[in-house]
């Protein structure tokens, strides 16, 4: 009776949704007009943007601004986006123009496209960049577009993000708050393609060639066709078969201009550095509020990143604010971020996000609406015990960093291994068959892999698991984490993969789910008694364990230190549960695979790539371990 009860109530709760989108979908028509038409920048290059403006002419409205890459569709005047579908009804209902702008070389807008655009602080009379393109932009906005009240505010996700950071730097006297979310912020250190300078191959690899990287040599309103086809059931068979980096090159043709720049810098040099927006937010204008999701596949390290160089480089007066909360890669935009892949929240955090900040955010800035006052420094949500915490700054002061040590027989514990000798555990890392990121079977990247269960890596001999023994008491970090690790390896260079993990009691349930089948059938609920919830993980390439910018070989045999930071967690390891980390040196096809040779991996051959046998040191003259920040 309460599985029907419950159907019932679900089937109750979907029809008043689609009541309420159908009701909304009637009201943006009658009270939303929208014009299409193109605004000149300095240069000449016309960019296409769509004006979303209220038909009520009563009062000011002020102006959100979204630039994008990715399309302003709808095109056409008679066609509305669904604005309804999403919690942009929100702005609707609170009178805002909302106006999208295709950049730059992109879909309706003139001009060359450039991937990650340097800003130029030295630009003089027609120069451009992005933040140019905002400013003029916004100063055609605010001069023609009817009944504004002066004010404008941008936002945007991931690649739009990015776009937002640029507008920032504008300095426009009219853009008051801005939001970069998830923004791509630093292509070789972390974000989309790199991390700690191992190369994000399917990421990469499928983003331009389903279509990014084709050349734009005049505005089109229709997506590229996707010129390469390849095998899409399976990607790690299909990227395994493939092979080399410079596989991958040939499949890409001439056109792919982007992949090709990035396999011409294959260290952190000058044409990297150009691309990092960091370096220039000093004395920045507006009002900030960076967001990011905990377990964001794409961008998980510019959101945290961004954030830190703003308050490095501004006053503490300056408003710059902080939320992350337990999403993937824009969940915070969605309906309902009460869950990820099989792990649980317990509310829905994306519409509490929505409503008691954001909003808030932008109707204070930009419409004397409310008060930002009570908005913490840092609000960030703490998944295991499923809550909100505020922080008057991040990491928060009472922050304290504490290593947990790798021990002897897969131990791991707070206190420095005693013995003496050259103990260590040793693994071969095999580059024809590496270490798959995730259990499931797909050609698509997981959005929810940052929390999947690891057990299916636990069970390799390539993987070196060390656990604690069960927490007596709860354990909450919040910070940054550090992986401090001694090594030696046969070859000259090896990558490093290091996740923290929750382990689960073997009896955990979640409340109100019914028991895994434990019968032969296959299906049911996945069991969760014993889950090694993937906490946060990375991936560093070990050449550059001295500098990104000058790779160094190892020395075969000899023992060296791999120290890395991985992006921040916000989690609470629950009593009963243990901690444990997993070492590994591939995470494929996430990550391409290290010839474990220190040779050009984008130029490597199938005869380059060779077995290594790599040790993890774990005495008392190399103590390797993880540096947690331990919260009371």
């Amino acid at each position: 009776m309460k599985h029907i009860i419950t159907g019932v109530l679900g089937l109750l709760l979907t029809i008043s949704a689609a009541a309420r989108s159908a009701a909304d979908s009637v009201w943006v028509h009658a009270s939303y007009s929208k014009k299409e038409t193109y605004i000149r920048m300095r240069d000449g290059v016309r960019l296409f943007t769509t004006i979303y403006s209220p038909k009520d002419n009563t009062g000011k409205h002020p102006i959100l601004l979204s630039r994008t890459p990715y399309s302003s569709a709808p095109y056409g005047e008679a066609l509305m986006p669904a604005l309804w579908n999403s919690y942009w009804i929100t702005y609707a209902r609170e009178g805002y123009i909302i106006v999208v702008q295709d950049v730059r070389g992109r879909w309706m807008s003139e001009g060359q496209f450039a991937d990650i655009r340097p800003f130029n602080p030295a630009k003089q009379g027609t120069d451009i960049d992005e933040a140019s393109d905002t400013y003029d932009t916004i100063d055609w906005l605010v001069h023609q577009v009817p009944h504004n009240n002066g004010r404008v505010g941008m936002c945007g996700i991931s690649y739009p993000g990015f776009y937002a950071t640029m507008g920032a730097l504008s300095g426009h006297p009219a853009l008051k708050a801005v939001s970069p979310q998830a923004p791509v912020t630093d292509w070789f250190h972390g974000d989309d393609f790199h991390h700690n300078g191992a190369f994000f191959l399917m990421d990469c690899f499928g983003f331009y060639t389903k279509g990014f990287g084709y050349p734009h040599p005049q505005p089109v309103c229709q997506p590229p066709v996707q010129a390469l086809k390849l095998p899409a059931a399976d990607n790690y068979n299909t990227f395994l078969k493939i092979g080399t980096i410079r596989n991958f090159t040939r499949l890409t043709g001439d056109s792919l201009a982007f992949w090709k720049e990035i396999i011409a810098h294959a260290n952190y040099d000058d044409w990297w550095k150009a691309r990092d927006p960091r370096r220039h937010v000093a004395g920045i204008k507006p009002a900030m509020l960076v967001v990011g999701g905990l377990f964001d596949a794409e961008d998980c390290y510019g959101a945290w990143n961004l954030y830190k160089s703003l308050e490095q480089q501004n006053p503490a007066t300056h408003f710059n604010k902080l939320v992350m909360g337990p999403w993937y890669h824009g969940q915070w935009a969605a309906t309902d971020g009460s869950r990820l892949g099989h792990i649980r929240f317990d509310t829905n955090t994306a519409t509490w996000y929505q409503e008691n900040i954001e909003t808030r955010f932008f109707n204070h800035y930009l419409k004397d609406k409310g008060d930002v006052n009570d908005l913490a420094e840092a609000t960030v949500f703490f998944t295991g015990e499923n809550k909100w915490r505020e922080y008057p700054r991040w990491p928060a002061a009472a922050v304290q960093y504490r290593k947990l040590y790798l021990q002897p027989g897969g131990r791991l514990n707070w206190q420095p291994p005693v013995a003496n000798g050259h103990e260590y555990t040793e693994y071969i890392s095999d580059p024809a068959h590496p270490v798959p990121y995730t259990a499931d079977v797909h050609y698509i990247r997981t959005r929810d892999y940052m929390t999947d269960d690891q057990r299916f890596a636990a069970r390799r001999a390539d993987v070196l698991s060390f656990q604690t023994d069960t927490l007596t008491q709860d354990l909450t970090l919040g910070g940054p984490v550090t992986a401090a690790l001694h090594v030696s390896i046969s070859g000259t260079d090896a990558d490093f993969v290091v996740k923290l993990i929750d382990v689960f009691p073997d009896n955990f349930c979640y409340t109100g789910a019914p028991p895994p089948n434990k019968t032969r059938d296959a299906g049911g609920p996945y069991p969760m008694g014993g889950y090694q919830m993937l906490i946060r993980g990375d991936i560093f390439r070990g050449r550059y364990r001295r500098s990104f910018s000058h790779p160094e070989a190892f020395v075969p045999g000899k023992p060296d230190t791999v120290q890395f930071q991985l992006p921040d967690v916000a989690h609470t390891f629950r009593k009963g549960h243990r901690i444990m980390i997993q070492i590994q040196s591939s995470w494929f096809p996430l990550a391409d695979r290290n010839p474990q040779q220190f040779v050009n991996i984008y130029e490597a051959t199938e005869n380059d790539f060779k077995k290594a046998a790599i040790s993890i040191y774990h005495n008392a003259v190399n103590s390797s371990g993880i540096i947690l920040p331990v919260l009371p």
